[in-house]
């Protein structure tokens, strides 16, 4: 390795080779460490960590800084490691229903730059003009970070839908204009650059578990509540994606066999009944004038009993589908996300309570309920944290 000024992608791709890399990796996705938590991350010898990083350090890829004391125990704290931006940067892109959100990050893990913009109509049926956005504002916040894609290393892109191991839509019907794209090729089309496609609950419940109400949790399930509902589920401190890669669809677990019909061809599905799309067609019987589901909890919040109620019920029915997915899984703690969450203070105690009435209660007394902390940024976030490594390895101690 040498100083000179290389693309990011070719760095990794293979400028990066033995114990070096090996060190770089360890940084890439746990953060900064000290000398000392490389030695026990990656296995290594003392003398063979601190070997690597002066080789690394000679390339300019890593720098130190002071290390900050965590308890009174006297002593000089020690000097935590941490990648440069000449190693290179992340990005995560977020295609939701309406939005799209885009996040470049150092490989440090420090968050540069974001971006967010609201969509005229549903991505759901235009995927190309959702594309040509997402592809716009990767130069946006490239930008704001004084860098060029020629930095970049890797893209995290979510969408919702259930993704298979082979990156294509587990379930077309969910998406049908999606259906016959290749998503990720079709971003990488228009950026040049490597992408992971994931769905976006598992995304977001990356984000949470790497920066958000999940850290330092190995059993966690994120919930992600909006115009649809899915969950993102972390064991033993790694990401869960199920034998086909579709773990995590709660929005059809069926509530009621006899129920109507849902868009995914099963019956009674939760999503009837607490997504945020069956909970706007209710609101707009007695408030015509709803055209979001932010509108809807605003009214909830002002008193309206009707909303209020809509609300409630659906954080009860909620919480009986959670109840089966806490016998199986005895998570540690259900994060809640999504756009729905900002209703956190009405769902959290009628959910608690249909969830109590489902599962066992040793499983049901063990798992903690709580928001997000990175609200509609976590998938996003959680499209970083992929091009980092944190799905495939355990951040939690």
């Amino acid at each position: 390795m040498t100083a000179e000024r290389v693309d990011a992608g070719a760095l990794w791709h293979r400028g990066l080779a033995g114990n070096a890399r090996r060190i770089a990796e360890a940084l890439r996705a746990y953060g900064p460490r000290t000398r000392g938590e490389l030695v026990t991350l990656t296995g290594l010898s003392r003398p063979t960590v601190i070997a690597g990083l002066t080789d690394l350090a000679g390339a300019g890829l890593v720098a130190e800084q002071p290390g900050a004391a965590t308890r009174p125990v006297g002593g000089r704290p020690a000097a935590v490691v941490r990648l440069t931006r000449s190693a290179g940067l992340a990005l995560g892109v977020d295609i939701g229903r309406r939005h799209v959100r885009v996040a470049v990050a150092d490989l440090s893990h420090e968050v540069l730059a974001e971006h967010d913009v609201r969509l005229a109509g549903e991505a759901d049926d235009h995927p190309t003009e959702a594309l040509d956005k997402a592809a716009d504002l990767v130069d946006d916040v490239l930008a704001e970070a004084c860098a060029g894609r020629d930095a970049v290393v890797g893209v995290g892109f979510g969408i919702p839908a259930p993704i298979t191991r082979e990156g294509r839509i587990g379930s077309p019907a969910l998406l049908p204009a999606w259906a016959d794209l290749s998503p990720r090729e079709e971003l990488e089309r228009r950026l040049g650059l490597p992408v992971r496609l994931e769905n976006d609950a598992n995304l977001g419940a990356l984000g949470e578990h790497v920066w958000g109400a999940g850290r330092a949790c190995s059993h966690l399930v994120y919930i992600k509540i909006a115009t649809g509902i899915g969950a993102g589920i972390v064991l033993d401190g790694r990401l869960y994606r199920g034998a086909a890669g579709t773990a995590g669809e709660l929005g059809h677990v069926t509530l009621d066999a006899r129920g109507p019909v849902c868009r995914c061809g099963n019956r009674g599905c939760v999503e009837l009944a607490a997504g945020g799309r069956a909970l706007l067609e209710s609101a707009r019987l007695t408030r015509p004038e709803i055209t979001d589901i932010a509108e809807l909890v605003h009214h909830a919040h002002d008193g309206d009993p009707g909303c209020r109620r809509l609300l409630i019920d659906a954080g009860t029915q909620l919480g009986f589908a959670l109840g089966g997915l806490v016998n199986l899984l005895n998570p540690h703690r259900i994060v809640l996300g999504g756009e729905l969450s900002t209703a956190v203070d009405l769902l959290r105690e009628p959910l608690q309570r249909g969830l109590a009435d489902t599962a066992m209660a040793a499983a049901a007394g063990a798992v903690e309920v709580v928001p997000g902390q990175l609200g509609p940024r976590a998938s996003a976030l959680g499209g970083v944290a992929l091009v980092l490594g944190a799905d495939s390895i355990a951040i939690a101690s």
